[in-house]
C-alpha cells in the first residue's frame, strides 16, 4: 500500500456543525454540505494545516484518542481519506 499525503482544506474553508450523531460540513469552495459520522470530522480535525500521510494521522489520532497501539488502524484511515478526498474534503497533496 502506498501511503499517500493528503491536504485538508485550507482554514475557513469548512464549516462543521455537530449534529447530535451526524456532523454536517459546509464546504464553502463547492457549495455542498456533506453529513458524515465519526470518525471523519476527527480526522479532519487532526490532519491540520500541513499535509499529511496515513502512519502521521494514526499517530496523530493515537494520541489525541488513547488508541491501543497494538491495533493497526492504517488500512481504515487509508480508506477514511481515500473517501474524503472523493467528496473533495481533502485533496491529495
Amino acid at each position: 500500500m502506498t501511503d499517500r499525503a493528503y491536504r485538508a482544506a485550507p482554514p475557513g474553508a469548512l464549516r462543521v456543525e455537530p449534529l447530535g450523531e451526524l456532523t454536517a460540513i459546509f464546504d464553502r469552495r463547492s457549495m455542498q454540505t456533506h453529513l458524515v459520522v465519526s470518525p471523519m470530522p476527527e480526522i479532519l480535525a487532526a490532519m491540520g494545516a500541513e499535509a499529511c500521510d496515513v502512519a502521521t494521522l494514526a499517530a496523530r489520532l493515537a494520541a489525541s484518542f488513547e488508541l491501543d497501539g497494538e491495533a493497526d488502524v492504517r488500512p481504515i484511515l487509508a480508506e477514511r481519506l481515500a473517501e474524503l478526498a472523493a467528496t473533495g474534503l481533502v485533496e491529495r497533496a
